[in-house]
């Protein structure tokens, strides 16, 4: 703890100084110039960019709100904060500094445009939005990719954290959805003491890397036998027709001016689009749209192309669809682990199975997988667990591998949305859950106790800002939580 303390202090020397009369330098990139900002301001953008180390990108408009997108400097290794800094993008959903406030991460990139989480929503909070390290452009250069790790993230929410609690004084709350409901786990996992609560959408939990026999066995029992076998030989038809949609591919490639040369050649992006069809359907739609996908023998090539790249998508494997998730590959190679299902209706037609995530990954990064990663946050969860609730869909494939809670978990819950897919929220639980789920929310973000009794969010249901609550979760392409 000393030497923590001793690194932020060498850190707030190096990344900004705060002159006696209270005034701190930050960049305005409104006008390009440097501005004196002063921290005794009431005005909120005066009193975050008196922050050392914060500045401004842009300011948006929306009623009710003032929404700030800026850069605020991270070390790139926060063990040794002296050896350089970069730019990370965080935005402020800025209410009232006398209103609780949500912490939320996709665990992906930024969003520049307002929108708020659901636990934002039903807290009618402030909501603080961090760009995960190395998504660009919060990417430092050169990259070192050594310094992509769990711990490092959960160090750059603690410091910003740690920044504008200064500011944002009341209660605060994390939150993500998918590989954003991962990062709020590992971030309260790291820093158990910054958060008064854990709202964690849709997070997988690969324990053990190479056991993934849970997701077989969803996928033998999601939806109906029917929608299933429908699925099933619709993938098949497409290794079938192998040759006559790989020359459509490859035409459709030499058109877009795209290229294979992570993934290798385009048969293996081809056969890697391919096998996610099923679990892309899942992921993102369901049962409702079953009977949208067309019949396999009668289907033509056209229309087998064209139901694949719907639900999979033929870029997402491309040199230039891997490249902003290189990311994500790598932490998937690295830490966090990535599926493997069996999928034995493609017996004799696939010839490279599931690839591993290392496969997307440009060749001349290092990676070394971390067996104790997973286990650890896993461990810690189930003894440590206090205010953190896990929301997962019935019918998502990700949801295959949750999140347990044990014995000493306390104030804690894990939740399935009946039916739901990757989008599930606590809207979608069932009643009883639903209130209870709200109510802990509300409580956790100390509101008063009559709101709590009444279990019911806050704010209006604001058809902008929150139906875009599910951004990291909407449909993009490509295996990726």
């Amino acid at each position: 703890m000393r030497k923590s303390l001793r690194w932020a202090l060498s850190l707030s020397v190096l990344i900004g100084t705060v002159a006696p009369t209270g005034v701190a330098t930050a960049a305005d990139t409104d006008t390009g110039s440097t501005a004196v900002v002063d921290s005794q301001s009431t005005d909120i953008k005066d009193r975050i960019l008196a922050i050392p180390g914060m500045s401004l990108i842009e300011e948006k408009p929306y009623a009710g709100y003032r929404f700030f997108v800026l850069n605020y400097k991270q070390p790139i290794d926060h063990r040794r904060p002296w050896a350089g800094t970069f730019d990370q993008r965080i935005s402020v959903l800025h209410k009232d500094t006398s209103r609780p406030t949500v912490f939320r991460t996709s665990g992906y990139s930024l969003s520049t445009t307002p929108s708020r989480a659901e636990p934002t929503r039903i807290i009618d909070g402030n909501q603080v939005s961090m760009e995960y390290r190395f998504f660009t452009p919060s990417r430092p250069q050169p990259a070192d990719w050594s310094k992509l790790d769990i711990w490092q993230a959960a160090s750059d929410q603690h410091r910003i954290f740690t920044a504008l609690k200064k500011i944002y004084g009341q209660k605060w709350l994390s939150t993500g959805a998918s590989k954003g409901g991962m990062t709020a786990t590992y971030f309260e996992r790291f820093y158990p003491r910054d958060m008064d609560g854990v709202v964690a959408y849709v997070a997988p939990n690969d324990v053990v890397n190479k056991e993934d026999s849970a997701y077989d066995r969803f996928f033998e029992t999601v939806g109906t036998k029917e929608c299933r076998d429908r699925l099933n030989n619709l993938q098949r038809e497409a290794l079938v027709r192998r040759a006559p949609l790989e020359a459509k591919y490859k035409a459709w490639a030499e058109s877009e001016g795209v290229t294979f040369n992570t993934v290798g050649t385009l048969d293996k992006a081809f056969e890697a689009v391919v096998l996610d069809f099923v679990w892309g359907f899942w992921q993102y739609y369901g049962e409702d749209v079953c009977d949208q996908i067309p019949v396999a023998k009668t289907a033509t090539d056209d229309e087998v192309y064209g139901t694949i790249d719907a639900f999979s998508g033929w870029a997402a494997y491309t040199d230039q669809g891997l490249e902003p998730y290189t990311p994500y590959y790598y932490q998937a190679a690295t830490e966090l682990g990535s599926p493997t299902i069996k999928q034995p209706h493609l017996k004799g037609l696939s010839r490279y199975g599931y690839q591993p995530a290392s496969n997307f990954v440009p060749r001349e990064i290092p990676m070394k997988f971390k067996q104790h990663a997973m286990r650890d946050v896993d461990d810690w969860v189930r003894k440590n667990a206090n205010k953190m609730l896990f929301v997962y869909g019935g019918n998502d494939p990700w949801g295959s591998e949750k999140f347990h809670l044990g014995k000493s978990a306390r104030d804690s819950y894990v939740y399935v949305a009946p039916g739901a897919n990757h989008g599930a929220n606590v809207a979608g639980l069932v009643e009883a859950e639903r209130n209870n789920a709200t109510a802990r929310i509300l409580a956790w973000a100390g509101v008063p106790a009559p709101a709590v009794q009444a279990a019911q969010p806050l704010a209006r249901f604001d058809a902008r800002l929150d139906q875009q609550v599910d951004e990291d979760a909407t449909k993009e392409h490509g295996l990726r939580p």
